[in-house]
C-alpha cells in the first residue's frame, strides 16, 4: 500500500507565518499567561500583515518581533509591516472557557515509528529538518536558501519516492544542487537503491520565500499534525493560545492517543473530539484502537477514554501545563513526535 506524507522547511512562506504567529502567543504569554490571543499572519511580495484579536495586559511592538523571527529564519529582506490586533468582541469575551468556535479535533498515534507517527511523515520532516541543517551549520551548503519543500512516498515500510524543493542562491548551478543534496541529504536518509529521487524537478529554484510565493499562518495543518494520513479539521493550531480548543484539543487528544498505544492497548489509536462554541464539555468524545495490541480488529476505546481524561480546555491546560511560552518551536517540523512537549510525554 502506498502512502505519501509531506513536509516543509523553516523558510516556506506558509512556515514563515506560522513561526510569526506563534512568537507573538509566546512574548503575550511571556508577559501576562492569561493572555486571549488568536491571531493570523500574510506575507506576500514584501509586505506582511498580522490581524486578530487579544485579550491581555501585555503591550509590545509585534511588527518589531515578526521581523526578528523573520530575520532568524534566514531572510534578510525588508518586508513593511501593517499590523491591526484588537481587542476580542464583547460577546467573545463572555466565552471564558476558550471553546470560540465549533472545532472537531482528531488525535493519532501508531506505534510503527519510535515517534509515534506514521513513517512517511517521519521520513519528510527529517529530511526538512536536514535540509535547515545543512543550511544553517554546514559553510559547503551556503548556497541554500531557507524556502523548502518535501514529499515522501512509501510503499510499505520502504521509501519508494522523494521529491525536494529547496531554494538556492543564483550562484550554483542546478546540476550541482542536486548532486549536493542526493550525496549528503537523501542517501543517508533513505539510501538509494529502488528509491525514485526527485530534486528541484522544476530546474532552478532562486526566486522563493515570499519573494516567489505568498504564505499564510494555519494553510498547513497536514504537515503540522499527521501529513494528511488521518482525517484532520480545517482549525489551524499557530497564532492561538494554549486555551483555544484548537491548541489544547489538538494536543490533549494526541496525549491520550499516544497513552492507549503507550500502555500496549493499541498499535494506532485514534482520538475523536468534537467541541460545540461556548460549551466547555465537549459534544462528542470517541476513541478506537486497531493492529496487533488490539487482538487484530478494530477496538473501542471510547468508555476507556471518557473515564480517564477530561477534555474540557481549562483541565487541559492544568493537565500538561499549557500557559507558558513553549509555541514558537511547534511551528516547524509538526507538533507531534518529537521530545520536550508536555503532549509528547509519557505519565508515569
Amino acid at each position: 500500500m502506498f502512502k505519501t506524507a509531506e513536509s516543509v522547511t523553516q523558510g516556506h512562506p506558509d512556515k514563515v507565518c506560522d513561526q510569526i504567529a506563534d512568537a507573538i502567543v509566546d512574548e503575550y504569554l511571556r508577559r501576562d499567561k492569561h493572555s486571549q490571543v488568536d491571531v493570523h499572519v500574510l506575507g506576500s511580495h514584501g509586505m506582511m500583515m498580522i490581524a486578530g484579536e487579544v485579550i491581555s495586559t501585555a503591550d509590545f511592538d509585534v511588527g518589531a518581533l515578526a521581523k526578528q523571527v523573520y530575520a532568524q529564519i534566514g531572510y534578510q529582506d525588508d518586508m513593511e509591516m501593517f499590523v491591526n490586533i484588537e481587542p476580542q468582541s464583547e460577546e467573545m469575551k463572555r466565552v471564558v472557557n476558550g471553546v470560540t468556535d465549533n472545532v472537531v479535533i482528531n488525535g493519532y498515534a501508531t506505534s510503527e515509528t519510535r515517534e509515534l507517527l506514521p513513517r512517511p511523515l517521519v521520513f519528510a520532516h527529517n529530511i526538512a529538518r536536514r535540509l535547515d541543517d545543512l543550511r544553517r551549520a554546514d559553510p559547503a551548503f551556503s548556497w541554500l536558501k531557507p524556502d523548502g519543500k518535501v514529499q515522501v512516498v512509501m510503499d510499505g515500510a520502504r521509501v519508494s519516492a522523494v521529491t525536494i524543493l529547496a531554494s538556492h542562491q543564483v550562484s550554483i548551478s542546478d546540476r550541482d544542487v542536486k548532486s549536493a543534496l542526493l550525496e549528503r541529504l537523501l542517501i543517508p536518509i533513505v539510501g538509494e537503491q529502488g528509491v525514485q529521487m526527485f530534486i528541484n524537478p522544476i530546474g532552478s529554484f532562486t526566486q522563493a520565500g515570499f519573494r516567489g510565493d505568498s504564505g499564510a499562518s494555519g494553510r498547513k495543518v497536514g504537515v503540522d499534525t499527521y501529513g494528511g494520513l488521518i482525517p484532520h479539521g480545517d482549525s489551524p493550531i499557530s497564532g492561538k493560545d494554549p486555551l483555544k480548543v484548537n491548541r489544547a484539543g489538538a494536543y490533549m487528544a494526541r496525549f491520550v492517543a499516544r497513552e492507549i498505544v503507550r500502555a500496549g492497548l493499541a498499535s494506532a489509536a485514534l482520538v475523536n473530539v468534537v467541541y460545540g462554541i461556548g460549551r466547555a464539555m465537549p459534544l462528542c468524545v470517541t476513541a478506537s484502537g486497531v493492529g496487533e495490541k488490539a487482538g487484530g480488529d478494530k477496538k473501542d476505546l471510547t468508555a476507556f477514554v471518557r473515564e480517564k481524561y477530561d477534555f474540557r480546555p481549562e483541565a487541559i491546560v492544568e493537565r500538561l501545563d499549557l500557559l507558558r511560552p513553549l509555541y514558537l518551536a511547534t511551528a516547524s517540523y509538526g507538533h507531534f513526535g518529537r521530545e520536550g512537549f508536555p503532549w509528547e510525554k509519557t505519565e508515569q
